[in-house]
């Protein structure tokens, strides 16, 4: 029997353009890039040269700091170009793919025989184990420190988020080897939803959760089950990169295909599409809304996202493509004195809240100007954590080491952050402050 865990504080947004559960067929341009950007924490080092041939599986960078973490290329093909922006950082790896696609065979693996130093060996070698986070810093983890325990949350819950429980419908085997694997290397914890399928998991603790998002962000489930504490690291892994382990174990071959969620209430027709890391968006999104609109695409959801283009690419932990009204061309009629009855609101600041669970199409404006921090608990009745969540805030911005590491830092991600972030009435860049805290953090701790 699952553990229930029941959460009272935290929000849900109703926002129109929901993907309906169908897959529609996408067909390639054949033009695919790995972002190093996708991988926090990682300063690249690029192992390939324009012009080198790959196949799927093969190195396009390593981790500077650790060479045997790898990151593979999705597909085989020519290495087109190596992008660099200021200071020669980085941006990404191109990659044209061949049309008879060519994968490394690293060999089918039975994980029930394998111990954990095995199943890390094996990852790096396919250039998969860098898609493996880590809690304290949220940061890309490394095989230099073992874990106390493995998180798996499976439960989707931002705005419009794609439904894993239709993402892995037909590879539940390949779901379970990618648990098995994580099970050998620590204990591992599965976080889902209230009546979900994955309740019957095998080799893991399952713990369900029953409340409003962020229920399903691995940081609240981590900070109720296992909080970390200074010196101790606990891994996190995506359900998505479950399934790029237990593809790997039981074919041999490195798949990097995901099922992402084109949504958003400027799609036309919503739904889900199979789609490999790094591969370009451009024919996902012709066509798919109205080119007149002023709209903003987003890698990501709409919480946690980041702003791209048609030109842009999948991101490596991206399960859904949000495109929004950007608002920029609004122009409403007395402006905030009207009584707003499609304007969403958590203080019931507008007449919306009278028609209870109605849908908004909510665009990106800010809607006012950053402004001193209030200290008034608006964060606290989002944020379903153990810890204060302005005061960690205020720790943060001051630079107050100490504070921060007394106030809870090590077990927060920037995502953690992303509600109170909406809900914030001084129009702080949370999620930006929290990064920047925890980048300082791990500097000053190296």
């Amino acid at each position: 029997m699952a553990n229930v865990i029941k959460l009272r504080k935290g929000l849900d947004i109703n926002l129109q353009g929901k993907a309906e559960e169908k897959r529609i067929q996408l067909k390639s341009n054949g033009q695919y890039a790995l972002v190093p950007d996708d991988f926090e924490g990682v300063v690249p080092k690029v192992v390939v040269k324009e012009g080198d041939k790959v196949k799927a599986g093969d190195a396009l960078f390593v981790n500077k700091q650790y060479p045997e973490v790898k990151f593979a290329s999705p597909v085989s093909g020519t290495v087109r170009e190596i992008v660099r922006g200021e200071r020669r950082k980085v941006l990404c790896v191109r990659v044209d793919a061949d049309a008879q696609q060519e994968q490394v065979d690293f060999g089918k693996k039975d994980v029930s025989k394998m111990d954990g130093k095995a199943v890390i060996d094996a990852l790096l070698e396919a250039g998969i184990f860098g898609y493996i986070n880590q809690l304290p810093y949220a940061i890309s983890t490394n095989p230099s420190q073992m874990p106390k325990a493995v998180f798996v949350s499976a439960l989707r819950d931002m705005p419009l988020a794609g439904n894993f429980e239709f993402e892995v419908k037909g590879q539940e085997g390949d779901f379970q080897t990618g648990l098995t694997a994580l099970s050998k290397i620590a204990k591992t914890y599965l976080g889902c939803g209230v009546h979900s399928s994955f309740e019957n998991c095998q080799n893991v603790e399952v713990n369900v959760f029953d409340g409003p998002c962020p229920a399903g962000n691995v940081g609240v489930q981590v900070n109720h089950l296992s909080p970390v504490n200074k010196g101790e690291v606990v891994w996190t892994v995506e359900p998505t990169v479950v399934l790029f382990i237990g593809r790997l174990f039981n074919t041999g071959k490195v798949d990097l295909r995901r099922t992402v969620a084109l949504c958003g209430s400027e799609i036309k027709a919503p739904a889900y599409v199979d789609m490999l890391v790094g591969e370009e968006l451009a024919t996902l999104l012709s066509n798919s809304y109205d080119a007149d609109h002023h709209v903003r695409i987003i890698n990501g959801n709409v919480l946690t996202g980041k702003p791209t283009t048609k030109d842009g690419f999948l991101g490596a932990h991206t399960s859904e493509i949000t495109v929004i009204p950007e608002g920029d061309d609004v122009d409403e009629f007395a402006g905030w004195i009207m009584p707003r009855f499609n304007q969403f609101s958590v203080n019931r600041s507008y007449f919306s809240w009278l028609f209870g669970k109605k849908k908004y199409a909510l665009d990106a404006r800010v809607k006012g100007g950053e402004r001193h921090m209030i200290m008034s608990g608006e964060y606290d009745k989002v944020l379903p954590m153990d810890i204060y969540g302005e005061y960690l805030i205020k720790a943060i911005i001051t630079g107050d080491i100490d504070r921060q590491e007394a106030l809870g830092i090590y077990e927060v991600s920037p995502e953690d952050f992303a509600l109170a972030e909406f809900v914030d009435s001084s129009k702080l860049e949370l999620q930006r402050i929290v990064r920047e805290g925890l980048n300082i953090l791990r500097k000053e701790n190296a």
